[in-house]
């Protein structure tokens, strides 16, 4: 018959967990916070179970036994807390945990002070586990923020079965001690918790790599379509974004309008404030943007100085609402920012026929916009009607 050697078992899942807490960073590479959370979680629990090891080790009852116990609780429930931080980042939500927080300090606690109790703190530290995990599973199956793989089932899977597994081994410690005498004994418990804790152990890791993996890829997307200067939409992207509103608008018969815009005497700032005061105005321009925008609104970067946003459901008055609106808050906020005043040119176009494309509503503003700086910059001009100064 074979035999399960359970403290071998343990001191081997806590090999690989030491194992994973130095080549996680490695397979990772560089790393966001969810990362780290990640990261944190498996250390903490690795020292958790060295601190557990380590407490066999001691003379059952005294002190030494007494603080790597209660240590290794505390690591244990710790290294959770980080990774439902991690979990709960890789979903799209914030980053709060205080469910998780307070069941670990709670039973750090209670585990520390009940520890002469065999009965009261087995029950106690793999029930309130037990409880934290099932808090984690929860926020798990909530539908996540953004698009996740299927990473996320597995770990649910996994935390699942931990869950179960603890559950069972609280009952049988408060209310069978003479049944489950020793953590490390060869019980039926034991043996089942050490084989599914080695097993999840393996599919949690391929969990977190596939979540590091989605996110790597998210940020992929993010570096294609974001202006890394100024945070807003690229050109490309804003395109292909602008052609589907402007299809739906269409369809919809709503109205939308676009708007180029191009910053006054940009070189003349670069030659005379240098680069990097340069950058800080276009930064400064795609907040100003950002500050002003609606919902439905889209802004991009569409080259150099050159600004563009698509207003969906916009008429000409809310597109000159919104310039309005712009150049009050340039007003503002440039001069305490750059030390001098940040202005600029635009053109504004609306379709006229069903068959008008973004590069014919762009084609038209751009003739707008060339003839507000040839009336001395500073104004916007419409291009489907007479020209007009605004």
């Amino acid at each position: 018959m074979l035999k399960i050697d359970v403290p071998t078992l343990f001191i081997a899942m806590t090999l690989n967990l030491a194992i994973m807490s130095v080549t996680l960073p490695y397979f990772m590479g560089r790393v966001n916070r969810a990362a780290r959370c990640a990261q944190a979680g498996i250390i903490l629990q690795t020292a958790g179970w060295l601190s557990l090891i380590a407490s066999s080790a001691c003379p059952q009852g005294g002190w030494a036994d007494h603080l790597m116990s209660t240590l290794a609780m505390a690591c244990v429930s710790s290294g959770m807390v980080f990774n439902a931080m991690a979990f709960q980042l890789w979903c799209g939500r914030d980053a709060g945990v205080r469910l998780p927080t307070a069941i670990a300090v709670v039973m750090t606690a209670g585990y520390g002070i009940g520890f002469s109790d065999y009965a009261f703190r087995v029950g106690w530290a793999n029930g309130l586990l037990a409880l934290q995990i099932a808090t984690v599973v929860v926020t798990l199956c909530r539908p996540p923020q953004l698009a996740v793989g299927r990473w996320r089932w597995l770990l649910v899977i996994c935390l699942s079965v931990q869950m179960a597994v603890l559950a069972c081994r609280a009952v049988l410690g408060a209310f069978y001690t003479d049944e489950f005498p020793n953590f490390f004994g060869a019980y039926l418990v034991n043996q089942i918790f050490a084989l599914s804790s080695n097993s999840m152990l393996v599919l949690s890791m391929a969990a977190i790599l596939l979540a590091h993996r989605d996110e790597a890829a998210r940020d992929l997307e993010r570096l294609a379509t974001i202006d890394g200067l100024t945070g807003v939409l690229n050109r490309r992207a804003w395109l292909k974004q602008a052609s589907a509103d402007l299809a739906n608008s269409v369809r919809y018969r709503q109205p939308i309008g676009v708007l180029l815009l191009d910053l006054d005497h940009f070189k003349q700032i670069n030659d005379l404030h240098g680069h990097a005061v340069g950058d800080r105005a276009l930064q400064l321009f795609a907040a100003g943007l950002r500050a002003v925008s609606r919902a439905g609104d889209t802004c991009c970067r569409y080259g150099g100085e050159e600004f563009c946003v698509l207003l969906n459901g916009a008429d000409c008055a809310a597109i000159m609402a919104y310039d309005a609106r712009l150049r009050e808050w340039l007003a503002q906020h440039s001069q305490p920012a750059l030390g001098f005043a940040l202005s600029y040119s635009a053109g504004v176009d609306m379709p006229i026929h069903v068959s008008d494309s973004i590069d014919t509503l762009l084609q038209r503003a751009d003739v707008a916009l060339y003839r507000a700086k040839a009336q001395g910059r500073g104004c916007t001009l419409v291009a489907m009607s007479d020209p007009a100064l605004i």
